[in-house]
């Protein structure tokens, strides 16, 4: 099991999908992350989001501690050679 702290995970690079909720009566930002399966948040601005995805991955990973899961790790960026072979 890694001995990672909570604030050790959030410096590592998830990834973060961000989408715009046009919802006539109720519009705002989403964000989830990726890698941690059910960690979502919304805000009414996207200037709130930073900090409100920073709380929810914060809370997340703390409950996934707590209970002995493991957390999974940002994905590796893929990286490519730029060679074509046939």
């Amino acid at each position: 099991m890694d001995n990672k702290s909570v604030d050790q995970y959030l410096k590592l690079p998830y990834t973060i999908e961000i989408t715009r909720d046009d919802d006539i009566d109720n519009p705002g930002w989403a964000a989830r992350v990726v890698e941690l399966n059910g960690c979502i948040t919304q805000a009414d601005t996207f200037e709130k989001l930073g900090s409100m995805i920073e709380e929810a991955m914060r809370l997340w990973i703390e409950v996934a501690m707590e209970d002995g899961l493991p957390i999974p790790e940002p994905r590796q960026i893929e990286t490519y050679s730029d060679k074509f072979v046939v």
